[in-house]
């Protein structure tokens, strides 16, 4: 990220293979592609959300051109229906491609529906991720991320799966990631220059659903209990309920405690899709959802 924001711009080298052979693959001349690349700005941080898309990319795409001018996107799970053709993982850089032309920052997050199908075990390959893990911290500029991986929506044993996945686990090393954040806190969410703190997670884990979905009370507790004492961050955003709502620490939703706002900006609906659109600035969060017909719909300020 410091080469990119640095050189504000990258090229990529593409040499495509005729025949690969043992010795002397056959390859034509190489191809170069520039693009222009446009660092985070220290404030007024322009941001758009889109998960559950499921296959649809251009109802999300329009609903991103709503927002208007983005310095950074965000694709919260979801973004195909499940994993099990490969080939529909380019909707994924599609719509990054339609909306960013490559030249603004993506963070991405691995949805419930992303761990079905033949090629769930590989899906980050195909997928941005840290060393092979869907759950990391970022930095862009003056803002400080961490993206969380809930897995499925039910328990492990659930037959929906037919004995495919581990889920519990998983979360438990991820309360591991998280407690190994708050040790190096001081190049982490507590460097300096570090001005809004945000958590991505597809799932919204700090609110109880309903039956089969109300798994994990007590990681989800221990997540909550963790991000809320000691990363203290401002903004929780979500997907994964199809819906667009903005709930406050102590609402009717609230139930392992919140570290924070959590907002859920995804609504996929049969003739349009809203998303949530947020600018960042140094005291307050405002928040904007917008859909694939134009229209926009002011949530409220946020104030950090």
């Amino acid at each position: 990220m410091k080469q990119l924001d640095r050189e504000k711009g990258y090229t990529l080298c593409v040499r495509p293979i005729i025949c690969r052979k043992p010795y002397f693959t056959e390859t034509e001349e190489s191809l170069e592609y520039s693009y222009s690349f446009n660092p985070v700005p220290e404030q007024n941080i322009r941001v758009y959300h889109i998960s559950d898309a499921h296959n649809q990319i251009e109802a999300p795409v329009a609903a991103a051109r709503t927002f208007g001018k983005i310095d950074l996107l965000i694709l919260n799970g979801d973004v195909i229906d499940h994993s099990g053709d490969p080939e529909k993982f380019a909707n994924i850089y599609e719509i990054c491609a339609q909306i960013t032309g490559g030249a603004v920052p993506v963070m991405f997050s691995r949805g419930n529906h992303d761990m079905r199908g033949n090629f769930a075990e590989r899906f980050a390959d195909y997928t941005p991720n840290c060393h092979g893990n869907t759950y990391y911290t970022f930095r862009l500029g003056s803002l400080w991320g961490m993206v969380l991986d809930c897995g499925e929506d039910k328990e492990d044993a659930h037959p929906e799966y037919g004995f495919t996945v581990a889920c519990h686990a998983f979360r438990e090393r991820q309360t591991e990631f998280i407690e190994a954040v708050i040790e190096d806190s001081q190049r982490e969410y507590a460097a300096p220059g570090i001005k809004t703190r945000l958590v991505i997670a597809h799932n919204p884990f700090s609110q109880r659903l309903e039956k089969p979905f109300d798994i994990e009370e007590e990681i989800y507790r221990r997540w909550c209990a963790l991000l809320r004492e000691h990363i203290k961050p401002h903004l929780m955003i979500c997907g994964h309920t199809h819906e667009c709502a903005i709930d406050p620490p102590g609402c009717e939703e609230d139930t392992y405690g919140q570290p924070c706002t959590v907002v859920i900006a995804s609504e996929p609906q049969k003739d349009r899709f809203i998303g949530g659109g947020f600018i960042l600035d140094a005291d307050a969060i405002e928040v904007i959802f917008t859909d694939s017909l134009g229209n926009r719909t002011p949530g409220e300020r946020i104030q950090k």
